[in-house]
């Protein structure tokens, strides 16, 4: 199969992808503009200042860089795990299968686009957080790596959910029980210098705790884990999500009948 086939076959995956959340943009970009946006106003403006500073900055401030993460999580994941099960579903996939396309150009194409749809609604939220508070971006290297590093793992990881899921039920699954404890616990409204030390060390498990704070010094300059090891930690995760779900594809796992 030449290049050019290989692009074309990718481009058109991403366009698809890219079209289906654009035209449905009150399903999957306003919706989560609306949720961040009562964040901002119970736990910023309401709670906020009672709370007063932390790590040096305004409360509001702290969890701006949290609230934009979880936005980004949630919504790359729903992406590619509603479009490929929908794929499924509708058995179009198998056509997919059957043409002459590459196992890693059709991981690759629906992931790309559950970047894409992280990436906007990351954008629309950052937007809204602007006028709740000021951000000054500490580093935009960081900050545009580690958004979309993270896109990707949970884009990765909607993927896998969606060949396994049987039904409309599973889908929802690993977001309820999984994704929302996570991210809950993954320092988005806190940090976890303020746990007891037993706390801190259990937290340290939790991938997105590295995945919120990176992203929180790429604005604010602060965090409460190594940078470093959070580049390893999302590295390490995009490379093992990625090898499982291509297996998972050369197998047909959950996609032949």
């Amino acid at each position: 199969m030449g290049y050019h086939r290989i692009i074309t076959a990718f481009l058109t995956i991403i366009i698809k992808e890219v079209t289906r959340f654009v035209r449905i943009w009150g399903q999957t970009i306003l919706p989560p503009a609306v949720s961040m946006t009562l964040y901002f106003i119970i736990f910023g403006s309401l709670i906020g200042p009672k709370i007063g500073q932390m790590g040096g900055f305004a409360y509001m401030e702290f969890i701006a860089p949290g609230i934009i993460m979880m936005s980004v999580i949630n919504n790359s994941y729903a992406n590619v795990v509603s479009s490929f099960f929908g794929a499924k579903f509708q058995r179009h996939i198998e056509e997919m299968l059957i043409a002459p396309i590459p196992d890693f150009v059709i991981l690759a194409g629906y992931v790309f686009g559950g970047v894409a749809r992280g990436l906007v609604v990351g954008l629309v939220v950052t937007i809204v957080a602007l006028f709740f508070t000021h951000l000054h971006i500490h580093s935009y290297a960081v900050v545009i790596s580690i958004i979309t590093l993270t896109s990707m793992v949970f884009s990765l990881g909607g993927f896998i959910n969606a060949v396994y899921a049987r039904n409309f039920d599973d889908v929802s699954i690993i977001p309820t029980f999984v994704l929302t404890p996570l991210t809950y616990l993954g320092g988005v409204f806190y940090s976890i210098d303020m746990l007891p030390e037993f706390w801190q060390g259990v937290s340290r498990f939790n991938p997105i705790l590295y995945m919120v704070n990176a992203f929180r010094y790429g604005i604010l300059g602060v965090a409460d884990i190594n940078i470093f090891h959070a580049f390893a930690i999302i590295l390490l995760f995009i490379s093992g999500l990625t090898t499982f779900a291509l297996v998972l594809l050369r197998r047909g796992i959950g996609l032949k009948s």
